[in-house]
């Protein structure tokens, strides 16, 4: 059961709630509040591919390797890895770890949580790619089979954090929480990692509480004992709990506030590019889209429509004055941090209202036509405000789109199973490589992650083909010639609109030192309270 409550009053209410939690720890201990506007949609770790979700769920849970602060990737439950043959990769584990529960760590934990994310039901399928099989040679040690070459296993593995088999097997959580499905298993609201922190209670939409792990293998630079997340959709009150001393820090304050909360002495904000692209998708798959007054046809399985809609969009209008600067516009589907990333793939379509027009007569709708239109509504920057702008816009050359906004928890399921016709979607690169975009956006969708938030089903055999190669060539220069071509084939296609990289503030006290990720994660092992 999803829990909700009005803001008016429930805000204050949970605030109250984790200020008694925190006068109840020892005064040595240094309690982390902080808000965002969406909560994590499940405690499964296989379940739904959100970054969100990935960053909290990396306090809990682990993976066999992880990045540093430069992005580097560094061993983590993994001591160290040799690559035997071209599709072998042998893997050390580290000795004496253990999970919350006290069980040890070793190698069937390895196998299980793999194969777990290679399941069906997972969303994890992109970082499974190329996955063959896993092995356990002994206690300490797995071999990682693929299907051919893979350049970003490594990087792949980073998101694939470990679960205890036989805490999995008791409890009836061997697969995933499947997103499309309503039905719950143990593992979505408990958790039993082998992280720094340990899940003390969640009440979904509501509060969050983590508390330090006393057990953990690894060494805090940090002073943080305990996490009081309350996500909070109502950006003016996110700001308020902050600017009271009700939270620490605000992930997602709003580009409007920013001016004000630079300039109390008692804050600070930090500010960096995330990698992550906001764009659009639109279904070209139906033949026919639910709510159009189009009947018997879809008018987005044609070029010249995604490209007029495309055109009536004016991004420099929604970076002024809603962003507040706060975005990079961009023509294609990953940020500049991401390997593959090119200037000539990152040239958008002009704005242009009459080629928008011309285009749309060409195509048949001279009146234009009635489409609906999905986006959430706490999970990115200003996303309802930009969706309700790019309605008036599209207006303009007669494409009556039809908004309805959705919170987090809703939208991504209802996206996934395919029911809306236009959709908001922001995605990260946790590989920082384009074929993590590219194979769940644009891939056409199968199995082990091909196009698995390819949700408005864009398919081009072309486009197909050349995500093959990027997935096993190995030569540096030649993959990132293929990156761009495929890059380069969307923007002829229009298989996506691109509207711009997030600009990420995060808004703290003066006392909180955290360091600005472009991944927008918070690294709890190195923040301070002081």
């Amino acid at each position: 059961m999803v829990h909700r409550y009005s803001f008016a009053g429930g805000i204050a209410a949970a605030f109250a709630a984790a200020a008694v939690a925190t006068a109840a720890v020892p005064a040595v201990a240094k309690t982390f509040k902080w808000t965002s506007a969406s909560d994590i949609p499940t405690w499964d770790i296989h379940s739904q591919n959100n970054a969100l979700s990935n960053g909290i769920h990396a306090w809990v849970y682990e993976s066999l390797f992880y990045y540093d602060r430069n992005f580097k990737v560094e061993p983590m439950l993994a001591t160290g890895y040799k690559q035997l043959t071209p599709t072998q990769l042998r893997v050390t584990l580290r000795k004496g770890v253990k999970f919350h529960d006290g069980a040890d760590f070793n190698a069937d934990d390895v196998v299980f949580s793999l194969n777990r994310a290679m399941d069906k039901a997972s969303n994890f399928g992109v970082y499974t790619q190329g996955i063959d099989k896993v092995v356990k040679v002994d206690d300490h040690t797995v071999d990682i089979f693929t299907k051919g070459p893979n350049p970003v296993l490594l990087r792949q593995l980073t998101e694939l954090r470990m679960m205890d088999k036989d805490w999995a097997e008791k409890n009836r959580s061997t697969t995933p929480k499947d997103i499309r499905s309503k039905d719950e298993n143990f593992a979505h609201r408990n958790a039993n990692g082998t992280g720094p922190f340990m899940l003390k209670s969640w009440d979904q939409d509501v509060r969050m509480v983590l508390v330090r792990n006393p057990n953990w293998w690894g060494k805090m630079e940090g002073n943080v004992t305990e996490i009081v997340y309350t996500p909070v959709k109502s950006e003016a009150t996110r700001v308020a709990a902050l600017m009271s001393g009700e939270v620490d820090l605000v992930l997602d304050p709003s580009p409007t506030d920013l001016p004000r909360l630079r300039a109390n002495p008692a804050l600070k904000v930090i500010d960096g590019v995330e990698n992550r692209t906001i764009f659009l998708g639109m279904d070209q798959f139906r033949d026919e889209l639910p709510g159009s007054n189009v009947k018997g046809k879809n008018p987005l399985k044609d070029v010249r429509v995604r490209k007029a809609l495309y055109q009536a969009i004016d991004i420099n209008a929604i970076q002024k004055n809603i962003m507040r600067g706060l975005s990079q516009p961009t023509g294609t589907l990953i940020a500049p941090q991401v390997n593959g990333w090119t200037k000539k793939a990152d040239v958008r379509y002009p704005y242009d209202v009459e080629a928008a027009k011309k285009l749309l007569a060409e195509a048949g709708y001279a009146n234009g036509f009635e489409v609906d239109f999905a986006c959430p509504n706490n999970r990115y920057i200003n996303d309802e405000e930009i969706c309700q702008a790019i309605t008036a816009m599209w207006a303009r050359i007669g494409v009556k789109a039809k908004l309805r906004t959705l919170p987090l928890v809703t939208y991504f399921p209802m996206i996934q199973r395919y029911e809306a016709s236009i959709y908001m979607l922001g995605w990260g690169v946790p590989t920082f490589d384009a074929l993590y975009s590219l194979q769940s956006l644009v891939r056409s969708v199968g199995a082990q992650g091909d196009g698995n938030y390819n949700v408005g089903r864009y398919s081009n055999p072309q486009m197909d083909a050349l995500v093959e190669r990027i997935k096993k060539e190995g030569d540096i220069a030649t993959r990132n010639q293929l990156i761009e071509q495929a890059l380069l084939l969307s923007h002829q296609d229009v298989s996506h609109i691109p509207l711009h990289n997030q600009v990420i503030p995060w808004a703290m006290k003066k006392n909180v030192n955290v360091y600005h990720r472009a991944d927008n994660r918070i690294d709890i092992r190195s923040a301070r309270v002081d």
